[in-house]
């Protein structure tokens, strides 16, 4: 039962209510708040968003003001496609893993960097975002074509950027595996040149690709880099990927983003980073994980027989997740491809697997 406690009652002849000392509303948490029986017409304040709010019936709204909601998000580019060899006794790197943006709870975003600030959106209703899935770069085919660079994921301007292409190297010309996010050369065994828009001065989104250290015979070539770690260095076998990271922002622990395996000329070939890296091969190298943003294997092959091919990496993914008292997702999202919305506790969260298009929430 309801109790109301007051020191005095008058009447007030300026035709309103006053009062001497400040309102103070019941307070709860968001959690709190969402164990409630509510009725329409309720008002509490919500310790949590430092708001005033009122119940419509349905939902909770903002008192006084727009209704916002905050969105946390996972957002991984395109992976990198695997390099592949275009002449005899020369061999390949592994494509690096698309750059990882992550929000979520405290888990990591890719490179060793923290957490982000979650995304704050109008829920108005009429607000569009846009949204895009990045696609997986293309594998190296022989002597044709170079591999190619992931394309970009995006939630309006939080871009994670798309993976390097994989390298080619013979035994005398040494050069590195592709980075996450950045493709990294090494043409001398000592230095490091940054071949994307990322570069050491802007961050990385994820680790650099292995290299061969000076010194060694030059037969193997480096994996990519992973979000979670770099790519293995080479010797005479290929780079191992660099691993991805985890993220259990729809409910269960994931990996995803790991880089291509390198190639060798006559040894091991390298594998592929945990959470989806593709691994290298003396034939086609094989595809990094589709939606995992995951570089491909490369190819590496003694014999002129083929041409082969390397891995294409694997497109990206774009995750995101809300309280779902908060909010509701438009259910028109034209041009993007996606599972629906799910559920995971007080939680709402959907994913984007393809496309590019606009989004609206209410």
């Amino acid at each position: 039962m309801s109790e109301l406690k007051t020191n005095k009652i008058s009447t007030n002849d300026q035709n309103n209510v006053a009062i001497d000392n400040a309102l103070n509303l019941k307070s709860y948490d968001t959690t709190g708040r969402n164990a409630l029986t509510s009725v329409a017409g309720d008002i509490i304040y919500n310790t949590t968003d430092s708001k005033v709010q009122v119940y419509d019936g349905s939902a909770w709204a903002d008192a006084g003001g727009i209704k916002t909601s905050t969105i946390d998000f996972l957002i991984i580019g395109g992976g990198g496609g695997g390099g592949s060899t275009y002449q005899l006794n020369y061999t390949s790197g592994g494509g690096g893993a698309g750059g990882y943006l992550n929000s979520y709870s405290t888990e990591t975003s890719g490179g060793g960097n923290s957490s982000l600030e979650t995304f704050t959106v109008l829920a108005d209703g009429t607000t569009t975002y846009n949204i895009s899935v990045g696609a997986g770069g293309g594998g190296g085919a022989g002597n044709s074509t170079a591999s190619g660079v992931g394309s970009p994921s995006y939630l309006n301007n939080i871009i994670a950027f798309g993976g390097g292409s994989g390298g080619v190297t013979s035994i005398s010309v040494v050069e590195a595996g592709s980075s996450s996010a950045g493709r990294v050369t090494n043409s001398d065994a000592t230095q490091y040149v940054i071949g994307s828009s990322v570069g050491q001065t802007s961050g990385y989104q994820g680790y650099r690709g292995g290299y061969q250290s000076s010194g060694t015979t030059g037969y193997g070539a480096g994996g990519g880099g992973g979000a979670g770690a770099v790519g293995t260095n080479a010797s005479n076998n290929g780079g191992n990927g660099g691993a991805g990271l985890a993220s259990s922002i729809t409910g269960s622990s994931i990996t995803r983003a790991g880089g291509g395996g390198g190639g060798s000329l006559f040894n091991t070939q390298g594998t592929g980073g945990a959470g989806g890296g593709g691994a290298a091969a003396s034939g086609n190298g094989t595809a990094g994980t589709v939606n995992t943003g995951s570089g491909g294997g490369a190819n590496a092959s003694q014999s002129q027989n083929g041409p082969y091919t390397g891995g294409n990496g694997g497109s990206g993914v774009v995750i995101l997740r809300w309280a779902t008292a908060d909010a509701t997702i438009g259910g028109t999202r034209t041009g993007l491809t996606d599972g629906g919305v799910q559920t995971d506790g007080t939680d709402s969260y959907i994913v984007f697997t393809a496309g590019t298009g606009t989004i609206t929430f209410s």
